[in-house]
């Protein structure tokens, strides 16, 4: 129960923890720091969504014999297709991050900075469903152990680090206070452990949909980084930086994953 209960807990403290930076900040954030940001943050959703959901739902559906990856394929293009309608009715992240300042009056810039908030508080929905999902797995002995869903709960928290950072600090930036800016960035992450708790409750519905379930959250992941964060990190010609970034975020969630596995 320690395990569950940290496990829920410790991907909101990533957010909580990025958010944080922002009292730390002088002037705005470096734009090669929020480069490697984006690149890492991309690399460690990218190696989650293998090694701890498609794998493991994979490896669910083995009775299945070769049709072993239809539930993944399912799901995954499911992720897919409800960040798109999701990204169709809230604001892109580079879409905000690109558009000209210029002068602002207090109704648009609250406006702008609340779409901001709650565009990526929707996108952290899927991925307190899939900490919920695991942890329900792991519960019900159903195929993860408890280092496994621990292993995404960390993976998840270290991708919310630089997401914490990435709101609070560019919201500062437009003029906010900065516990203003740190609480805005820490209720987007606040979902996380709403949306794990949702599920876990209704494990009972939850299981025999679990493979669906770990590569829905898998497409919705990878969605969010090939739409927001690889086009925020690499909106020029300065690549490098984001690729390194990717390469470090990457490794790290596949060694976690593998270790605490």
């Amino acid at each position: 129960m320690n395990i569950t209960f940290w496990g829920l807990l410790i991907p909101f403290l990533g957010t909580t923890l990025g958010s944080g930076c922002v009292f730390f900040m002088k002037h705005g954030m470096n734009d090669t720091v929020q480069r490697i940001l984006l690149g890492f943050a991309a690399g460690v959703m990218i190696a989650a969504g293998v090694w701890s959901l498609l794998i493991p739902a994979m490896d669910m559906s083995e009775p299945m014999g070769r049709l072993a990856f239809l539930p993944a394929l399912t799901g995954f293009i499911l992720g897919i297709a409800f960040l798109f309608l999701l990204d169709k009715i809230t604001p892109h992240l580079h879409a905000m991050a690109e558009s000209p300042e210029g002068p602002k009056s207090t109704v648009n810039k609250i406006s702008r900075t609340m779409m901001l908030v709650f565009a990526v508080t929707l996108h952290n929905i899927p991925e307190g469903m899939a900490v919920g999902v695991v942890f329900a797995s792991f519960l019900n002995g159903s195929g993860l152990s408890g280092a496994d869903a621990l292993a995404l709960a960390i993976g998840i928290a270290i991708q919310n680090f630089p997401e914490g950072a990435i709101i609070s600090m560019p919201l500062r930036t437009e003029g906010n206070g900065k516990f203003k800016s740190f609480l805005y960035g820490t209720l987007s992450g606040a979902v996380e452990p709403v949306a794990a708790i949702i599920t876990i409750l209704l494990t009972s519905l939850v299981l025999p949909f679990l493979p669906y379930l770990l590569s829905f959250a898998a497409g919705a992941m990878v969605y969010v980084v090939v739409e927001e964060l690889i086009p925020e990190a690499t909106r020029d010609e300065k690549t490098d930086v984001c690729t390194i970034g990717f390469a470090f975020g990457f490794a790290l969630m596949m060694v976690l994953d593998v270790a605490l596995g």
